[in-house]
């Protein structure tokens, strides 16, 4: 996340909690929050469904003991702050030339630029420090600035978790061990990779996108998919069989009267993260045949003149009174 969005979004007040709150409060804000507004009970309400991205986004800076700090002090500084990218000595507007001697730094699908990682007063005041306005101190040692680089990763990657490497234009290629259970826009930090600095290097911080699965879609640490069922199946109940993250599949029971839409929960299969593991959630899709035999047309009519009584649509008009 760029400066400029940590100073235009207030985390805190997006999790309602003070400035000073704790690791826990915020946590116990966030749980608060994020079960009102996930997806999963709010299906096709797009405010809900942003205020959870929302929320999602806060917690994952404040709950960062390194990004909290870095995201008070670039708040602290106002939306005029501009860091520099250069270190000790560097030029005036220092990412520009960071930018002129590492440009093209990663090759191929990564991209850097250069950002302090912390605001640094003697870079605001001519890069002399307070030292410099006749106090007869001179600044301390400073840390490189941070470096950022964009990668991009499969699903499985993100899943299981992965090694990339990122090749520097002089030829070095710094590897960037990606964690298992990473979600697409998260960072990783490789500790020594950015400028030198007098205090030592600066960090690396690549952000990762995640590339989309064609039937396993992610929902914060579980996993949906949709599951096609037949006509009886639904009605009668059945026990069915269904892939995994693992490449494994389970066998689970679709309860009888199960409508199309309605979503099961198997516990433990969805995201492992060193913190938390979802769940695998299957949605139930009823199947309609297309072809029906003389014999199956038959058996539907019988079935449609036994449930002749039956009228889903009974209190359809008193519902849709205004």
């Amino acid at each position: 996340m760029a400066s400029q969005d940590w100073i235009e979004k207030d985390f805190y007040a997006i999790l309602g909690v003070a400035k000073d709150a704790s690791e826990a409060d915020i946590k116990k804000a966030y749980r608060k929050l994020a079960r009102k507004y996930h997806p999963d009970t709010n299906q096709g309400d797009a405010a809900a469904e942003q205020k959870f991205k929302d929320i999602s986004e806060a917690h994952s800076v404040l709950a960062d003991k390194e990004e909290r700090e870095q995201y008070d002090a670039i708040r602290a500084m106002g939306s005029g702050a501009r860091f520099s990218a250069g270190g000790p000595g560097g030029a005036p507007g220092g990412q520009a030339g960071f930018e002129d001697i590492f440009s093209n730094l990663f090759g191929g699908g990564g991209s850097a630029r250069s950002r302090g990682g912390q605001p640094d007063f003697s870079d605001l005041f001519g890069g002399g420090g307070f030292g410099g306005g006749g106090f007869g101190q001179s600044a301390p040692p400073r840390k490189g600035a941070d470096r950022t680089a964009n990668t991009s990763i499969s699903f499985a990657g993100s899943i299981k978790g992965t090694t990339i490497g990122l090749r520097e234009q002089n030829g070095e290629v710094i590897d960037v061990r990606i964690p298992a259970g990473i979600k697409d826009g998260q960072s990783v930090r490789v500790r020594g990779k950015g400028q030198a600095g007098a205090a030592g290097n600066g960090d690396l911080l690549v952000k990762v996108k995640v590339s989309e699965h064609p039937f396993f879609k992610r929902e914060e640490n579980n996993i949906r998919i949709h599951v096609p069922v037949t006509f009886d199946e639904a009605v009668l109940g059945a026990k069915i069989h269904v892939p995994t993250l693992d490449g494994e599949t389970v066998a689970m029971k679709v309860p009888a009267g199960s409508n199309s839409g309605r979503t099961l929960r198997l516990k433990g299969r969805g995201v492992k993260t060193s913190k938390a593991t979802g769940d695998l959630l299957i949605t139930l899709d009823v199947v309609i045949p297309q072809n029906l035999s003389d014999e199956a047309k038959k058996a539907v009519e019988d079935f449609a003149a036994a449930t002749a009584g039956e009228d889903p649509r009974a209190d359809l008009a008193a519902k849709a009174k205004l």
